[in-house]
């Protein structure tokens, strides 16, 4: 079994320091089918993984799609010798679904929610030497539907729209050697209206009355702010103002877009009243803005037509982990290479390196958070508890320009019938807007809408000419609100909900398309027999929702096959079905070749008639 430290970048792109180490790598393992060990001793050692990849994937080197409610995990390494004062953090990207850590067999803390990071403060439990042993439970109870669990299946083996479980440590574990008295949290909020980049930064540890903190923000080699401000009750609060060249030309070339994603690179240092260093981090920000009309979707201020695809986020040898940095940079540069200026994440919240790389390379981002299946007061609690911590982890990252915390009703299985269900949704899509006003937020995408910026619509209806009389007619809104039903379920709720929101088709297509000897296995919303007839099919059908002018953006399922669901536009290796130069003119509705061909041919005939009938008037 292979170091599979290598290819994962910094995993807190938005907060970096110096000193780190990637703790992914060979791991001892074992499965706990009963449940029956609770403490680090008890532990039958059996086999090894490859962290970080969950053990139902090929790539953990273990392979095993059963039902697995524990594992265990242990590593032992040393650790370089502290500085005085410093502080060592054990951090895990993510453990699904709720992780008990012991250092040196001391208790070290515990966390629930599969999504989300954590950390723990373990320098007490350094033995002589800096030696560490990190032991890790992770539970994680396959039929339990009342947590966010998002397209895990709780059957034994995949089906439809679901996939294999993800249990334990699926993102990255390391370690961070911190100063005493340190920068612990930092939240940017760009404004184009005020042309400034308001900042959040929070202080842990040690606490000191004397403290001050450095701010520098740089685009390229360009000096945009250099201020220094003074540490209160541990945070700081600012909004930084920029130097705003007015003429818009000027203007266009600081703001960030997926056309010109211009980050703008920050260092911030901690300092006491002397001027010594305390801490020091790199950061990254942007100046965009995102709202919506009652038409359109805005970005910097400006109507965009949005191009989504629907991205399910798995790799077929390593789950819902990327198999390397490489893969989420590939897949940013596959979905602009098809003509999408965004994806929708469906039910996975991005390891936070996907994000970073749709931040560089400018691809839109909704946020969507992974589902629970039943309506209780733990899957109330549980699903509140992470989409809190989700938006705090992402909510500076540019990329991201809409929160989706439910989709198509999952959860809230009774939403037209059950007034407490609605509440729910609509206090989650409030939350959602207090958390963070400077985004749409969307309460439930898909249908029965009762809450949200947008009124997001599902229809995979396979015949472009039927949704082209759907949603094409002037009376296309009003005939929607009385009697649109989709999926079987009513597309709103509370007409209040959804008047004076712009209109998007956020699932449609659902063409699958595979090799003969494969068809068998698996599964679309509609089929095609050959490449051919599928690149005519996907161009139709996107062709029919662009002609429509209800719909302010569109989002087309899905990027790539995900094992038994085969309606992907790239195979799940992400070998374009058809070439992709192919797939971004329907995407963006320039003419294909063949379409480009025969209206040169047209032009060509037609001149040549012309000239005929004046050779014969003459």
């Amino acid at each position: 079994m292979t170091d599979a430290s290598a290819g994962h970048g910094y995993p807190r792109p938005q907060l970096r320091r110096d000193q780190w180490r990637n703790l992914n790598g060979v791991w001892d393992f074992a499965f706990d089918p009963d449940a029956r060990w609770h403490l680090p001793a008890q532990v039958a050692w059996e086999r090894q993984i490859a962290v970080p990849f969950a053990p139902e994937t090929p790539a953990s080197g273990i392979g095993d799609t059963g039902f697995h409610p524990v594992c265990w995990y242990r590593r032992a390494v040393e650790t370089p010798a502290l500085g005085p004062g410093e502080r060592l953090l054990l951090h895990f990207g993510a453990v699904d679904y709720a992780a008990t850590v012991w250092v040196n067999d001391r208790l070290a803390g515990r966390h629930e929610g599969g999504y989300t990071p954590f950390a723990f403060d373990i320098t007490d439990g350094l033995a002589p030497g800096y030696a560490l042993t990190i032991v890790v439970r992770a539970e994680d109870d396959p039929h339990d539907l009342a947590k966010p669990r998002g397209k895990q299946d709780w059957l034994l083996h995949p089906h439809s729209i679901w996939y294999p479980r993800t249990s334990g440590i699926w993102q990255t574990v390391w370690l961070e050697p911190v100063p005493a008295t340190r920068l612990a949290a930092l939240r940017w909020t760009p404004s184009v209206a005020r042309w400034e980049i308001g900042l959040e930064a929070a202080v842990a540890g040690e606490p000191r009355d004397d403290l001050r903190l450095r701010v520098r923000l740089r685009a390229g080699d360009r000096l945009l702010a250099d201020d220094t401000y003074s540490v209160l009750d541990g945070e700081v609060r600012r909004a930084i103002a920029l130097a705003d060249p007015g003429i818009d030309d000027a203007r266009r070339a600081l703001l960030w877009s997926p056309e010109s994603p211009t980050l703008i690179a920050a260092r911030l240092e901690l300092r006491a009243a002397g001027g010594q260093v305390l801490d020091a981090v790199e950061s990254y920000t942007a100046l965009r803005e995102v709202r919506v009309a009652a038409d359109a979707f805005l970005l910097n201020g400006r109507p965009l037509h949005l191009r989504l695809v629907l991205d399910q986020g798995y790799w077929p040898e390593s789950g819902l982990t990327p198999p390397d940095d490489a893969a989420p940079r590939r897949d940013v540069e596959l979905a602009r290479a098809m003509g999408f200026n965004g994806v929708r994440k469906h039910q996975k919240l991005a390891d936070p390196r996907e994000l970073f790389w749709a931040d560089t390379l400018g691809l839109l981002v909704w946020e969507e958070m992974p589902s629970a299946y039943r309506f209780t007061p733990a899957a109330v609690e549980r699903l509140t508890r992470e989409w809190v911590a989700a938006v705090a982890r992402d909510a500076s990252h540019p990329c991201i320009v809409a929160w989706v915390p439910f989709n198509e009703s999952w959860g809230v299985p009774e939403l037209p019938n059950d007034p407490a269900q609605r509440d729910y949704v609509r206090a989650i899509y409030r939350l959602t807007k207090t958390l963070d006003p400077t985004r749409p937020a969307i309460g439930n995408d898909g249908w029965e809408h009762v809450a949200g910026d947008v009124w997001t619509i599902h229809d995979y209806d396979d015949d472009p000419a039927r949704l082209l009389a759907r949603y094409g007619g002037p009376d296309a809104r009003q005939r929607l609100l009385a009697e649109g039903r989709l999926g079987g379920r009513r597309a709103a709720l509370d007409p209040d909900a959804v008047a004076g929101r712009p209109v998007m088709l956020t699932e449609f297509g659902g063409i699958a398309f595979t090799p003969p000897e494969r068809r068998a296995e698996t599964w679309g919303y509609t089929r095609s027999d050959s490449a051919e007839a599928f690149a005519d099919h996907y161009a139709a059908l996107v062709a029919a929702v662009r002609a429509c002018p209800l719909f302010a953006g569109f989002c087309y399922t899905q990027f790539a096959d995900t094992y038994q669901e085969a309606n992907g536009l790239l195979f799940a290796d992400r070998t374009p079905k058809f070439p992709l130069d192919e797939i971004a003119r329907a995407t963006r509705g320039d003419p294909s070749r063949r379409e480009a061909e025969l209206a040169h041919r047209r032009e060509l005939a037609k001149g040549a008639a012309t000239a005929g009938d004046g050779d014969g008037a003459g």
